[in-house]
């Protein structure tokens, strides 16, 4: 099963391996809502492979960083490129036809209640039209991959907040996306279920290897994804040995609407920069 979920759309991943081109680039990215200035002169870029954790305090621009990269709003000034696409200039039926190649897991899951877990996570598919035998496949493979296999008749509405987040990762990757968009998917559960929640993102990025960008509020879960690994062998998340660090696994940190940190594990620790220190401590 997890074979499938790395294999899927092979021709696609082996052109875009091909490519040393950034998968999401910020160049000089500003916007304002009403005459509160949100991001200020956003630069970074996110390398194919690579997971982007954005740290930040509340009210800093990180929900909205993720829906400029899904071309949901557009800045006032500044280059977005997305899989070398320039999204700031996009028509919507362009944008739309890039999204099929994002998966977006939302805070709140942003399920159906009234559809059942297996059209929640087939919803992309039943859109493109896929046979619906296959798409029943693709779909019980995707839930035995968040270990919710057994949810499939049930409706949202029946599940705990930890699992309907597992769903909606679930719907992410049921399309095996180039990039997927993690907006807070911890917010508001408790610390167990939250583990639960990294340790299926450390699954994903390290049996796909897909780019991602993930916002979360809590420091415990950043150093999570990125001292651990999947252990496909024992199916487990467990530690990198030696206190290692993942090196795929890199930090963007925003305050007041500005970059203040934009490096590796190593460096974001080891920095001396007063605010980052009182910040991770």
């Amino acid at each position: 099963m997890i074979e499938n979920l790395a294999n899927r759309d092979v021709s696609q991943s082996q052109a875009d391996a091909s490519s040393s081109e950034p998968v999401v680039v910020f160049e000089d990215v500003s916007i304002t809502f009403d005459v509160k200035p949100v991001l200020q002169n956003i630069s970074f870029a996110v390398h194919r492979g690579e997971t982007r954790i954005i740290l930040g305090p509340a009210g800093g621009g990180k929900s909205v960083l993720i829906k400029l990269v899904d071309g949901l709003i557009r800045p006032d000034s500044g280059v977005i490129r997305v899989f070398g696409e320039d999204v700031t200039k996009m028509r919507e039926r362009d944008l739309f036809k890039l999204r099929g190649r994002i998966g977006m897991v939302f805070q709140e899951s942003a399920l159906f209640d009234s559809l059942t877990v297996e059209d929640n996570v087939a919803y992309r598919l039943h859109e493109d039209h896929v046979p619906e035998e296959e798409a029943h496949s693709r779909v019980v493979e995707a839930l035995q991959f968040v270990e919710l296999e057994q949810t499939i008749a049930k409706f949202p509405p029946e599940l705990s907040g930890g699992m309907r987040r597992r769903v909606s990762i679930a719907r992410a990757i049921i399309s095996s996306p180039d990039l997927i968009l993690y907006d807070s998917p911890t917010g508001g559960l408790d610390p167990i279920t939250s583990t639960t929640i990294v340790e299926l993102v450390v699954k994903q990025r390290d049996v796909s290897h897909t780019t991602a960008l993930m916002i979360t509020h809590r420091l415990q879960d950043a150093f999570l994804l990125a001292r651990n690994r999947f252990n496909s062998k024992t199916g487990k998340v467990e530690p990198i040995p030696n206190g290692g660090i993942d090196d795929s696994t890199k930090f963007l940190v925003l305050n007041e609407g500005k970059v203040v940190f934009d490096g590796t594990t190593h460096e974001l620790v080891h920095s001396t920069d007063p605010w980052l220190k009182d910040y991770l401590a």
